[in-house]
């Protein structure tokens, strides 16, 4: 499996279509549009990169996602959740809970929050009422994240797959909480393998079970199967050396986006000859 760079949406700059000082968070919807958070604002592109429409948000989006005709925006505090117009709906607050919105997600009956000043995801009910901690019951009394951010993503059997960088894995839980195992090694040269003190950073999980994660230092995208064996490094050369924490979503062609923090762009890559990715 061999990918290339298609195109980018996005970049730094005053445009309506443009980043002007961050991008943290990016998803797809099952039309395949692209939603992301930065400055302040939701944009909304369609599968061709071209901005739909875009709005303000009470607080910086720190995270996104998007779930029955919904959109989900964390941010410090709080969770703000809008209709695919950009008219606020609710706003969950939640100052010891919810400290630091990094990641959601919506998965049955149950929305799924990563919090990353108390390094634990947080699950709740649909009308907002919390449910249990995810990712507490070990030594460290949390996940290890060195780079301020947690994220997770979860697979059509409702499993969630959990960044630890500061173990150089990638986790598996139930929604009750319990650890059922998890991929990933220290490496500091093999590709399968996650460097430095704090990869991988980023995670999503294909209904095919192909692991896309993201690390830094240097920023590298790369794909991996459910037992964690490496299928390809999707690029390294393309980001900012400086990035860190790079989002990464996958959309139902298996085009592989990815949110350059510095640069404030999404790269989108595509595998090559015609194969598929998920």
């Amino acid at each position: 499996m061999k990918y290339r760079h298609e195109s980018t949406i996005g970049g730094k700059g005053s445009a309506p279509h443009q980043f002007s000082s961050t991008l943290r968070g990016i998803t797809v919807d099952s039309s395949d549009n692209i939603f992301a958070v930065g400055d302040s604002e939701v944009k909304v592109f369609d599968p061709s990169g071209t901005l739909l429409r875009r709005w303000q948000t009470g607080l910086p989006g720190l995270s996104v996602t998007v779930f029955d005709e919904k959109v989900y925006v964390g941010q410090a505090g709080q969770l703000e959740i809008y209709d695919l117009l950009g008219k606020l709906q609710k706003t969950w607050r939640d100052s010891k809970l919810l400290g630091m919105v990094t990641a959601v997600q919506v998965v049955d009956d149950y929305v799924l929050i990563a919090d990353a000043r108390d390094r634990c995801i947080r699950r709740y009910d649909r009308e907002g009422a919390f449910l249990n901690s995810i990712g507490k019951d070990n030594r460290m009394k949390g996940f290890r994240i060195p780079n301020g951010a947690l994220d997770f993503s979860v697979d059509e059997h409702s499993i969630i797959h959990a960044c630890n960088p500061g173990k150089h894995r990638v986790e598996r839980y139930t929604l009750e909480g319990d650890l059922l195992g998890h991929i990933g090694r220290f490496d500091g040269r093999d590709p399968e393998g996650f460097t430095g003190c704090c990869n991988p950073s980023n995670v999503v999980v294909t209904g095919e079970g192909h692991v896309y994660v993201t690390e830094k230092a240097g920023p590298r995208a790369k794909v991996l199967d459910s037992s964690g064996n490496l299928l390809a490094v999707i690029a390294t050369a393309v980001f900012d050396p400086n990035c860190k924490n790079m989002d990464v979503a996958v959309d139902s062609r298996g085009r592989v986006f990815v949110a350059d923090t510095v640069l404030l762009r999404i790269n989108v890559f595509v595998v090559e000859n015609g194969g598929t990715s998920s």
